[in-house]
């Protein structure tokens, strides 16, 4: 089946068509339209073109816009959940869960639409303030082009989209060549919506192709981009006077102080670490453990590991499934021999079952092994001893990433050292790593990225500030 481009509120056909195939069954499942040069800029010039109508509606109208997006999502819950399970392999019962949080996150942009404002400034305060006074308001700021992640395809979608529209923005879309038929189940419902023709415009294909022509069209005001660094800092170096807001790599560290029990954290580092088969931005990847219990948390911990269900992604009871392509497989694969090989302990897992790789952990890992100082993306967690939780502080530093991390205690002063310590955006006491709800400042430090997501700050990103001064004389 052909899916298009949607350009100026219509359905435009490809020069050329891409195969799309499942990742679980290698089967094809569409063939999605590549996009030129030329039709990118089309649709940049669609959106400025429809920019002015855009900022011209009232908060309340793009709120209503928003509810009316939730209203559709949540009638089609079911088929939105299937479609991301097919184009990802991510598990049906991840999927459902994933939708439910894009119909919230979507509810959060439409209440924060209608909370947009300035400050009054005290004018008067200066010598020369007599007789004024002064406030800001935010205005949207142009076309924002948004490039997508495969992990989430609609949520992290989402968290461009809804704070775009919140804002009075329009919109350029560029999803992850695997995941597009997410967006374009997206476009399909905003165009069901009251949203102005044009406002909102969908370009699949390459990133070389699609994703250089909108870093480098001077009529976009920003790139909001979710992926790797090495991309990142490409985008970055390339877009001039543009706005970017990057949200990039992590290898999310957990302490675990020597005073936690056990067995009340084992399921919580279980779906940490190995959800959507790892593939999560601030999916648990190391773990450190006080030497007084790591044994029965590392036993307890692969006891529950072992128990997680391989298969078919649209199986309601699969727990793990295929990574999104073949290359991730054998990357992942090679990661956890060399580990091994450089005198990392392989715990559980390690082997390909049926194209799918088994959780896998390891224990006693250098800090220079591949599965601990890169983004692994993959079902691969590394479980190493600690004496103290300065000690894991110090490792949790050790890297060149820094979104969240977390830390299991009783101890109120070194929950304090970790908030205080770890070079992280995000300290989660007493959870994993992996906790994010979508209305919370989202977003890391040194390579992790350079903004906050959630919407109420996206809008933040979105948004110019103009001052006014208003003299009385």
């Amino acid at each position: 089946m052909k899916k298009n481009l949607f350009i100026n509120g219509n359905w435009e056909d490809g020069e050329k068509y891409s195969e799309l195939k499942s990742p679980y069954s290698r089967e094809v499942i569409a063939e999605i339209a590549q996009a030129t040069k030329e039709q990118v800029n089309k649709a940049v010039d669609s959106a400025q073109e429809t920019f002015n109508t855009m900022k011209g509606l009232s908060s309340f109208q793009r709120s209503t816009i928003l509810d009316q997006l939730v209203n559709l999502l949540t009638t089609n819950k079911d088929k939105a959940a299937e479609i991301i399970s097919l184009e990802s392999a991510k598990p049906l019962k991840f999927a459902i869960s994933e939708v439910d949080r894009t119909i919230e996150t979507y509810k959060f942009a439409a209440e924060e639409a209608k909370r947009i404002s300035g400050e009054v400034i005290p004018i008067d305060a200066a010598k020369n303030g007599a007789n004024k006074i002064g406030f800001t308001i935010h205005e949207p700021i142009g076309v924002i082009a948004a490039i997508t992640p495969f992990n989430f395809p609609m949520n992290l979608v989402a968290h461009k989209v809804g704070p775009a529209i919140a804002a009075g923005n329009t919109i350029v879309l560029k999803p992850a060549s695997q995941t597009p038929l997410s967006a374009i189940f997206l476009a399909e419902l905003l165009a069901q919506t009251d949203l102005p023709k044009g406002a909102f415009n969908l370009v699949t294909g390459s990133g070389k192709v699609v994703g250089d022509a909108l870093v480098e069209n001077e009529k976009v005001k920003m790139v909001t981009f979710t992926g790797s660094p090495e991309v990142g800092k490409n985008i970055k170096t390339r877009a001039g006077l543009k706005r970017v807001s990057l949200e990039l790599g992590s290898n999310a560290g957990l302490i675990i102080d020597k005073d936690v029990d056990v067995d009340s954290i084992i399921d919580k580092c279980v779906n940490a670490a190995f959800s959507n088969q790892g593939q999560v931005c601030i999916s648990l990847q190391r773990i450190y453990v006080h030497e007084q219990i790591i044994e029965e948390f590392t036993r307890k911990f692969k006891e529950r590991t072992d128990q997680l269900v391989l298969g078919d992604p649209l199986d309601i009871n699969t727990d793990i499934s295929a990574l999104i392509s073949e290359g991730d497989l054998s990357r992942a694969k090679t990661w956890i021999e060399e580990a091994v090989t450089e005198g990392a302990s392989l715990t559980t897992g390690g082997t390909i079952e049926n194209q799918i790789l088994r959780p896998t952990i390891l224990s006693n890992v250098g800090n220079t092994s591949k599965v601990s100082c890169q983004e692994a993306f993959a079902p691969v967690v590394t479980v190493n001893k600690i004496s103290s939780v300065d000690e894991a502080i110090q490792q949790i530093n050790d890297s060149i990433f820094g979104l969240q991390a977390g830390i299991f205690t009783n101890n109120i002063l070194n929950a304090s050292q970790a908030i205080k310590h770890l070079e992280v955006g995000g300290v989660i006491i007493n959870d994993v790593p992996t906790f994010r709800v979508d209305h919370m400042p989202y977003g890391g430090v040194k390579e992790s990225g350079n903004c906050r997501e959630g919407i109420k700050y996206a809008i933040e990103e979105m948004t110019e500030l103009k001052l006014v001064v208003w003299n009385h004389n």
